[in-house]
């Protein structure tokens, strides 16, 4: 079992990780959807710390940064 697979059977959340992430490796984001937050983590570091807002934070955000990229 690998960190990524282990963290989520330890939290528990189904963590998925950006669509505009590469496979080079870089910078990447991995999000789970829990019942009052939206949790946030390093794909590359998945057993490090994450962080949570709120649904409607995490909604707020992608609706802007959904603006953003029309732009």
């Amino acid at each position: 079992m690998n960190n990524a697979e282990s963290s989520t059977v330890a939290s528990g959340l189904a963590w998925f990780k950006s669509s505009y992430s590469g496979t080079e490796g870089g910078d990447c984001v991995e999000v789970a959807a829990g019942s009052r937050a939206v949790h946030i983590r390093d794909s590359k570091a998945t057993a490090g710390p994450s962080f949570s807002v709120s649904r409607e934070a995490w909604a707020g955000f992608v609706g802007l940064a959904s603006s953003q990229r029309r732009v």
